[in-house]
């Protein structure tokens, strides 16, 4: 799983109302450490007895996730993110490596092996560090960086290795489409009042002497039209000829793989024959007072319109013909009133819609939503709403799972959204939050309504000290008719019992 947390600033210091930075440390070499625990208690789980709890992607999706009113898990996990970030002074500051990796696992899971997201039985000994990033970063110029190498690949247009995670999950596209890691180029060009970056991407690469590969391009944009506005606008083009051919594990990627129902996305019902596809974004974002600092309201959006095609050949050595277009909207609004001293003292509303399709192209058309979750898992998280069940939430390690854990809902499209109302019991020190979550589908499945949810959430957080936090969390959700279909609910004859879960974590940031 990607890591969710994005380095601060290695060159300067950032200061809010209740956070501060520490600036550079006049040293080559630094180093940080994310580390993060949990305790929980909730009521589904997979059935599946190989994923040993470790599981993405959609409630009662194909990751075998299912609820339960008479079982109950119990368990806890940990991660520890390490970053590295090495700065030869002989560079002047103009070339940069940064490595940063990923250890977690499930307490008391397995000892004595090979393999990620394990390693906390008994005598340990297990060999389960993920690489994340490995990238070095160029200054060829004022205001210019080029990055290369496997990077942060966020939709976005702040810079990643220099922008806190929490802003990144509020703004641009807010990591609903892309918010994973990818191998590529990225060129960046900011000043005071504009970002702009540009981005290749390989996604699979495949047989290397084929036209067989997946590749992202990218090129976005940010003006500050005012001192609290900005807005920008975005192109986003991936080139697929894989045919399906790589992937996750035994679920592969592309358009018709079983990765998509795993994730939540859209399968498209092609044949085994080769295909061609090739996907369109075109976007426009806005935000006021991002930071929600420079006054007591806030405000921002997206709208983001996905088109493109996929051909296939009718037999096997025939010519590619168009199987379906694409042509599916996505839009975003997110408002904040700040009634209190600290950012911690706020109401938020946060709205989502994502057309549905309804035919599953039977008119040669598919009128929903595309992420990058049909090509990686999870490449794509939608996070930054306050929500827990209904839409996924950030604090995870092995386990991340919700009813709309993709924006696209299977295809069927979402209008709904939450309502937060946070207050600090004690300013900077003792935070509390009381939540909700809604949701209807556009279109509704076979066999069920357009109903898809509710649910209420509440959280308590007490700070140590600087970055050092603990917080105990609790979620319920109320399913809707949406789920009585076999299509959306795993499979069975009723509706499955609602889920809901609490966790209690400890959150530092080690500098």
């Amino acid at each position: 799983m990607s890591g969710l947390f994005a380095q601060e600033n290695p060159t300067e210091g950032f200061k809010g109302f209740d956070k501060v930075v520490p600036a550079k440390a006049n040293k080559e070499l630094q180093a940080f450490v994310y580390f993060y625990q949990q305790n929980v208690v909730q009521n589904y789980f997979p059935e599946n007895d190989f994923l040993k709890g470790q599981i993405v992607g959609r409630l009662f999706g194909t990751n075998t996730t299912t609820t339960s009113d008479s079982i109950i898990s119990f368990y806890a996990e940990q991660r520890a993110l390490p970053f590295f970030i090495y700065s030869p002074r002989i560079f002047d500051g103009k070339a940069t490596l940064r490595a940063s990796f990923e250890i977690d696992w499930t307490w008391g899971d397995v000892a004595y092996g090979a393999g990620g997201n394990f390693g906390s039985a008994i005598a340990a000994d297990q060999v389960n560090i993920q690489t994340q990033n490995l990238e070095v970063e160029f200054i060829p110029h004022r205001h210019w960086t080029v990055n290369i190498g496997l990077m942060r690949m966020f939709d976005t247009p702040h810079d990643p290795y220099r922008t806190i995670f929490d802003k990144m999950t509020t703004t641009g596209y807010r990591l609903a489409f892309w918010g994973t890691d990818g191998v590529g180029i990225k060129i960046r060009r900011e000043t005071d009042r504009t970002k702009l970056k540009g981005g290749f991407y390989k996604l699979y690469e495949n047989n290397v002497e084929l036209n067989d590969d997946v590749t992202l391009f990218e090129l976005t944009g940010q003006v500050n039209i005012a001192p609290k506005w900005n807005i920008g606008a975005s192109a986003y083009y991936v080139r697929d000829r894989s045919s399906g051919k790589g992937g996750v594990s035994i679920l592969g990627q592309g358009f018709a793989s079983p990765l998509t129902t795993y994730n939540g996305t859209y399968r498209f019902p092609l044949s085994s024959n080769p295909y061609h596809g090739d996907v369109y974004w075109l976007g426009t974002f806005f935000s006021r007072n991002e930071d929600f600092m420079l006054d007591r309201f806030l405000l921002s959006g997206f709208l983001n319109y996905n088109l493109g095609s996929v051909r296939q050949r009718r037999t096997g050595e025939g010519n590619y013909t168009t199987t379906a277009t694409i042509g599916g909207l996505a839009a975003n609004l997110r408002m904040g009133y700040r009634y209190g001293q600290t950012t911690g003292d706020a109401i938020t509303g946060d709205f989502i819609f994502t057309s549905g399709d309804e035919n599953s192209l039977a008119d040669g058309k598919f009128t929903g939503v595309m992420t990058g979750n049909t090509w990686g898992s999870p490449a794509s998280i939608f996070i930054g709403h306050g929500g827990y069940l209904l839409f996924p939430h950030g604090n995870v390690v092995n386990r991340f799972v919700a009813a709309v854990n993709d924006i696209s809902n299977m295809g069927y499209g979402i209008a709904g959204g939450t309502l937060n109302i946070a207050k600090d019991i004690i300013p900077h020190k003792f935070h509390s939050k009381i939540g909700g979550a809604f949701g209807m589908a556009p279109v509704a499945p076979n066999g069920g309504g357009n109903f898809v949810g509710w649910e209420a959430n509440a959280k308590l957080g007490y700070d140590f000290g600087a970055f050092l936090t603990v917080e105990a969390h609790g979620a319920y959700m109320g399913l809707g008719d949406f789920y009585d279909s076999r299509i959306t609910n795993g499979n069975v004859a009723v509706r499955p019992v609602n889920p809901w879960l609490g966790f209690i974590c400890l959150k530092w940031l080690i500098f």
